[in-house]
């Protein structure tokens, strides 16, 4: 179990809204060379930025309260596991033919988007509203 700080839970919030938006953008600007790179069609790619993009807004969102709403975090902490499950599914059990730059790329986003998620839990169980410090 971690113990995550106010001031640390917020860098956390924000590290996840830039990450977000670093990969969304990349996939709108690179998506026909990506796709092509990784075995990742064309239309997940795309639906993908969307979802992306939606939590980076939450993100975002909660990253720049002076209170930061717990269940918002915690909505978004379940928001990442539930994409980890679903990296995990086009890994393993989708059935596409990702190369193996694409099945490293979906495994290695899929843990950094784990540990953001764990962060953000326990980050979330530390009371109702945090104050920034």
């Amino acid at each position: 179990m971690f113990h995550v700080s106010a001031s640390t839970l917020r860098r956390v919030l924000w590290l996840d809204a830039a990450a977000g938006l670093g990969m969304g953008l990349s996939h709108l600007a690179l998506t026909d060379w990506l796709s092509g790179l990784t075995g990742l069609p064309v239309t997940w790619l795309q639906v993908a930025v969307v979802v992306v993009f939606g939590a980076v807004a939450l993100s975002s969102w909660l990253a720049s309260r002076v209170e930061t709403p717990m269940a918002g975090v915690r909505v978004l902490a379940v928001a990442n596991f539930a994409w980890v499950a679903a990296s995990l599914w086009v890994a393993f059990g989708a059935g596409l033919a990702l190369t193996p730059l694409g099945l490293g790329w979906v495994l290695l986003q899929a843990l950094f988007v784990f540990v953001l998620a764990e962060l953000e839990w326990a980050g979330s169980r530390r009371g109702a509203r945090l104050v920034a410090a």
